[in-house]
């Protein structure tokens, strides 16, 4: 079987440093490893306007946003396929075919829509479109028989959703769909970045990020207000590591090297950590270190970005290949669901449905009366008799 990754974002603005050490890191990482025989990475327009379609304008504008912080994060075009997902219509046609296999009861359950709906505060008001986002999610995981999608903590439900729809498929018509694996980042703190104002989730949509494309300055600013103990008032005063997100940050983007560097006088993060607990050692401190770290990673991120703004001609052309690429893996997949359901009515391999039009031919039930039409063109009329 081949080894195959899809994964993807949604359009609604510009990543940030969640979804790098979220998904991100770890694509490049996959993509780079030379274990996967294809990789499709998916800008998920449709997807983005089940939430935005009174502002379709937005989402288009952040498809080449989203298109530059991939390249600019190392997404390789000769290595992995990335393609809009609007441009694979085959996924629309699978979503409706796999709704008839979940119950409204079972999308409910699921934890990721009822926080996505909490958090929207949609309430009753909830469309349709967002509220079947697992089941798309489904039909594009299935669509490409992705073997391995990386991505954040929060979606590992909608993963579970996509199993069960696999299993209920493959039970009903036969083995036919692909059963996906999970890719979570190894470590502990890239599974779910807080914002800088202590929210559980960094999200565009709350304001408490730092984007991949932030000017330096920027993303100083940002770090130098984050969140940190609140009893942590004084220099002196002990400090909480746990849950504070200046310590967290530094959990998913510090490594052995930046302390020689930029805090010499401890030997690693532990070190810090420990010191941070008895009392001492204050925020500004711990912050400017993270500033240095971050400056670090994002630098080469910012640099690349900003070589690609120049080329946006060729940005478009990567999508349009990748979408056209995509579009073809995805009717293959949807031509072998379509078999497997039986209702690939006018294809060539259908000898047994019209061999039994051929019995009752010739059954006492049925006379056939031709006709011979001009060009020779005969039209067959059934007639029941005794009706």
């Amino acid at each position: 079987m081949k080894q195959v990754i899809l994964t993807g974002d949604r359009p609604t603005g510009r990543l940030h440093v969640g979804h790098y050490v979220g998904s991100l890191k770890e694509r490049v990482k996959l993509q780079n490893s030379g274990d996967y025989d294809e990789v499709y990475i998916m800008i998920a327009d449709a997807q983005a306007l089940t939430d935005n379609a009174e502002h379709p304008e937005k989402v288009r504008q952040n498809i080449i946003q989203v298109a530059l912080d991939y390249l600019a994060c190392g997404i390789d075009p000769a290595k992995s396929t990335i393609f809009i997902q609007s441009m694979v219509p085959e996924l629309t046609e699978l979503t409706f075919y796999y709704m008839n296999l979940v119950t409204v009861a079972r999308v409910q359950r699921n934890p990721t829509v009822k926080a996505e709906i909490q958090m929207r505060n949609f309430e009753a008001s909830i469309p349709v479109g967002f509220f079947c986002y697992p089941i798309s999610q489904a039909a594009d995981i299935t669509a490409f028989r992705a073997t391995h999608v990386p991505v954040g903590e929060d979606q590992l439900p909608m993963l579970e959703q996509c199993k069960e729809i696999v299993h209920k498929f493959n039970t009903v018509y036969g083995e036919t769909l692909t059963d996906p694996k999970i890719v979570l980042p190894s470590n502990k703190a890239c599974l779910r970045l807080p914002g800088i104002d202590g929210k559980a989730k960094m999200s565009k949509s709350l304001g408490n990020c730092i984007y991949l494309s932030d000017e330096e300055a920027d993303v100083k600013k940002k770090i130098m207000s984050m969140f940190t103990d609140p009893n942590h008032l004084r220099v002196q005063d002990p400090g909480r590591v746990e849950g504070n997100p200046v310590f967290i940050y530094l959990e998913a983007f510090c490594k052995p090297e930046y302390f020689p560097e930029f805090l010499p006088e401890y030997q690693n993060l532990e070190e810090l950590e420990d010191h941070y607990r008895r009392g001492g050692l204050g925020d500004v401190k711990v912050k400017k270190f993270l500033n240095n770290v971050m400056q670090a990673e994002l630098g080469p991120i910012r640099a690349r970005r900003k070589e690609w703004e120049q080329r946006i001609p060729d940005v478009m052309d990567i999508l349009k290949e990748g979408s056209r690429v995509a579009e073809a893996k995805a009717a293959e997949t949807l031509n072998d669901v379509k078999a497997s359901m039986r209702i690939n009515y006018f294809d060539s391999d259908q000898s047994d449905m019209y061999q039994k039009y051929a019995d009752l031919e010739k059954s006492d039930m049925f006379i056939r009366k031709a006709t011979v039409l001009e060009k020779s063109e005969t039209v067959v009329f059934w007639c029941i008799l005794n009706c």
